[in-house]
């Protein structure tokens, strides 16, 4: 009987020092809620994070929301639950990802926001592309390729998000400046590269004297662009984000052009930030990542 448990001890204790050589093999444990993976501009989000959290010795675990606000929450109740050591969240919503954000305050984790920022709660660093500059960007560059005078068309992201929000208000900002060019038409179509086809050709069709777009993101842009393809017009389409497959289009001067993030650099930044937290270094409560205009 003595040597039974005394093998018992030992195969327990064996136990204990196995799972604590798996837990202490990475320098940190960091949870990534993603909003959607059903896009590529946060695939590319998500590969930057990754290709940091293999180089810096971080074990990540990528979760995907699908762009719904209560699966949002459970993904971070699951990784409060499995005890990480920091969250990163890009927001399905920036009023709705609060409840997640404080649920992860309340545990203390720290949060992170990438590309999406939140309402409330506690976040030690926005990461984020100067949206409002990007919007701005789209401004001018329809004002110049309008030669100062026509008509526009605003297909906005997801409302409520600060994405949206931003590049619409450096949209306007820009406008302002040009009194010659009117915005007829400003829709949301979620982001979403369908729902954009539907709004375009259905905008189209009671104003056809459309001549240029302007879409919160690629995907909705290239929506517009298949609208505007099959109806037979030639108009102005101008993205946000710089996809692969909008980049591609620009070159074979489908889309006129995109104002394009660097997400791979977004995550990279994102995780860059989370390990400089985690060590105890000084972390700026926001980081802008620079835009550029593709065309």
């Amino acid at each position: 009987m003595k040597n039974i448990v005394k093998a018992f001890i030992y195969l327990f204790l064996g136990f204990i020092v196995s799972c604590s050589g798996e837990k202490t093999k990475y320098n940190y444990e960091i949870g990534f809620v993603i909003s959607t993976l059903n896009n590529p501009f946060f695939v590319r989000l998500k590969e930057g994070a990754v290709d940091a959290a293999k180089l810096n010795n971080v074990k990540l675990t990528v979760l995907d929301s699908q762009n719904d606000a209560i699966k949002e929450l459970n993904n971070v109740e699951s990784l409060v639950v499995s005890g990480v050591d920091l969250i990163i969240i890009n927001p399905t919503d920036s009023d709705a990802v609060s409840s997640a954000i404080k649920l992860a305050n309340n545990n203390k984790i720290p949060v992170i926001t990438v590309d999406r920022n939140a309402s409330q709660g506690e976040v030690v660093t926005y990461i984020a592309s100067d949206n409002v500059q990007g919007g701005r960007l789209a401004g001018e560059l329809i004002y110049e390729l309008l030669e100062g005078k026509g008509t526009v068309v605003e297909i906005e992201g997801i409302p409520g998000t600060s994405a949206a929000r931003e590049r619409g208000q450096g949209f306007d900002e820009a406008l302002k400046n040009y009194p010659g060019i009117t915005k007829i038409v400003k829709q949301p179509a979620d982001f979403d590269r369908n729902k954009a086809l539907v709004v375009v050709e259905n905008i189209l069709q009671t104003h056809p004297d459309v001549d240029a777009i302007f879409a919160h993101n690629d995907e909705m842009a290239l929506g517009a662009v298949k609208a505007v393809e099959e109806s037979g017009k030639s108009i102005y389409v101008i993205g946000f984000d710089g996809t692969e497959e909008a980049l591609k289009a620009v070159k074979e001067e489908r889309l006129t052009a995109t104002i394009a993030q660097q997400p791979s650099k977004m995550g990279r930044i994102a995780v860059d930030m989370a390990i400089k937290y985690l060590r105890g270094d000084k972390v700026e409560p926001e980081v802008k990542v620079d835009l550029l205009i593709v065309r």
